[in-house]
């Protein structure tokens, strides 16, 4: 599928009222239990989605447009979550997730991109080059990514309980491959 950005911004536009029905106001228990060792819990992946609201997706798509591949994207620090906001409730974590989303989302609209725009390249720092197109459809995976381990990570609560079930619950399977 070659993503259509209007489909692109529709699904980027769900997410956080997606997480906000999912997480808001239920117990910690649900909220801040990972799956062991280096996983995130909810709480967690929510900060982690914040910071990459700020450092991560309108920075780079306005670094590529500026500079193409002359200038490499800076790293992303995939646990800054964890030195940031840690004093926030989950609901104010949800509703800055949900201003910065909004407001990044209102940036995107405003570069009034075209489809000569979306081919434009850029320098990742690990992946090397990569294009407009790719970096927006990334952002959009990047969320169903988190939504996905969310709902992995809330259901490892019930691996033991759901008994002899576990083989006919899919997610009971999955081992994780996102953090």
């Amino acid at each position: 599928m070659n993503p259509d950005l209007a489909d692109t911004i529709a699904l980027l536009t769900r997410t956080p009222a997606a997480l906000n029905a999912l997480l808001r106001d239920l117990p910690e228990s649900w909220t801040h239990r990972n799956e062991g060792e280096h996983t995130w819990s909810p709480y967690e992946v929510i900060g982690h989605l914040i910071h990459g609201e700020h450092t991560d997706w309108i920075p780079r798509a306005k670094m590529i447009l500026e500079f193409g591949e002359n200038k490499a994207f800076e790293p992303f620090d995939r646990e800054a979550f964890k030195r940031q906001g840690k004093d926030k409730s989950l609901p104010q974590l949800l509703d800055d997730f949900a201003r910065l989303r909004s407001e990044n989302l209102d940036e995107l609209r405003k570069l009034h991109l075209h489809e000569r725009d979306l081919s434009k390249r850029g320098r990742h720092p690990a992946l090397g080059v990569v294009t407009l197109s790719e970096l927006l459809a990334s952002w959009a995976a990047h969320d169903l990514t988190h939504l996905h381990q969310i709902a992995r990570v809330m259901a490892h609560q019930y691996r033991a309980a759901v008994g002899p079930w576990t083989r006919f619950l899919g997610v009971m399977q999955c081992a994780g491959h996102s953090s």
